[in-house]
């Protein structure tokens, strides 16, 4: 490329013709009216994956159950701005299995189709820990908020569930955002290395109750993919 052609090209494009003609008459430089490129917009799925974590950013839902939940809560997502969908009521997914078995990956990477897919929604993920961590009472601090944010939000992943110890605090808390949730029919992803009877065991009968009726489960087997391989 000659450096002629590179200044060419650097340059804004100059406005000719009668428009030109007139724009000069004026005093003004038709190269300042030169529009400036368009930016391409920003997707949804790219603004989402600011907030994924990085070792999930990528993540690809490929389990049937998985993919086929996402495919049912796109199709019945209400017309949102712009004519997009967005979240309405649906079912949730109880993903479950040992550790390293891809759970949080499939989650992520159910959220991901969805964004992909076109569908706008607001929402959280939040690991069980983090939820009690965040919510745990102490002075100045409003958590009631919250709270009912999770409770509300379109469509939420709750990670790890059943995977910190236990007391009636955490207990109480998971009740009322699990029983929120299921009132309203707002879907929900769980993944959880408990059995459905560990978790009755865990977080009370009237947490797994509501979590067997409003979840389909989805079952992860496997080695855990965390652990490097040995060569056979």
């Amino acid at each position: 490329m000659t450096a002629a052609l590179t200044r060419a090209r650097q340059q804004p494009a100059r406005i000719t013709g009668r428009l030109g003609d007139i724009l000069v008459q004026r005093g003004i430089a038709p190269e300042a009216t030169a529009q400036e490129p368009v930016a391409e917009p920003v997707t949804a799925l790219e603004l989402a994956e600011a907030r994924i974590p990085a070792r999930f950013r990528h993540a690809l839902a490929d389990h049937p159950q998985v993919t086929a939940w996402a495919k049912t809560i796109a199709r019945a997502g209400r017309p949102g701005p712009a004519g997009a969908p967005g979240i309405a009521e649906g079912p949730s997914l109880r993903i479950v299995g040992p550790t390293g078995t891809g759970k949080t990956h499939q989650a992520y990477g159910a959220i991901r189709s969805l964004l992909a897919a076109g569908v706008r929604l607001r929402w959280e993920a939040v690991t069980a820990a983090d939820l009690y961590a965040r919510l745990r009472p102490r002075p100045g601090f409003e958590n009631e908020r919250d709270l009912q944010s999770l409770m509300r939000c379109p469509l939420l992943l709750l990670d790890d569930l059943g995977a910190t110890k236990t007391s009636e605090w955490t207990e109480e808390v998971t009740y009322r955002l699990i029983n929120h949730r299921y009132e309203h029919l707002r879907p929900t992803l769980i993944t959880s290395n408990l059995t459905t009877d560990a978790l009755r065991t865990a977080l009370g009968d009237r947490v797994s109750s509501r979590l067997a009726q409003m979840t389909e489960r989805v079952t992860l087997d496997g080695p855990d993919r965390r652990r490097p391989r040995r060569a056979a």
